[in-house]
């Protein structure tokens, strides 16, 4: 199993837009009730550090890049980051629950 892992620091400034647009998508997400992955973003302790985590099941298309709120979301990160993002596939090494039952905080 491949996992998508990425890790970008941003601008303090952006800091609040980009949550606001990180639970968009995840409202949409969970709207279109999206099949085939699984996907986290966790703000780290430094509050401007996120990590994104986002598994594609095998055989199955990434639906994101059909969806509005996502595209937004990626369409406006490059003029967020204040470093350029860390970003490349990981290899599941184990996982309790982290993937399977996550809810969005609302």
């Amino acid at each position: 199993m491949s996992v998508l892992t990425v890790r970008a620091k941003l601008k303090e400034e952006h800091v609040a837009d980009a949550e606001a647009a990180v639970k968009r998508m995840f409202a949409a997400i969970e709207r279109e009730r999206l099949e085939g992955i699984r996907y986290a973003s966790v703000k780290l302790e430094d509050g401007v550090t996120f990590l994104g985590l986002l598994e594609v099941e095998d055989g199955v298309e990434n639906p994101l890049p059909g969806l509005p709120e996502a595209q937004e979301l990626y369409d406006r990160l490059p003029g967020w980051y204040a470093e350029p993002p860390d970003v490349g596939p990981g290899t599941l090494v184990g996982s309790y629950r982290l993937f399977s039952n996550a809810v969005t905080a609302r």
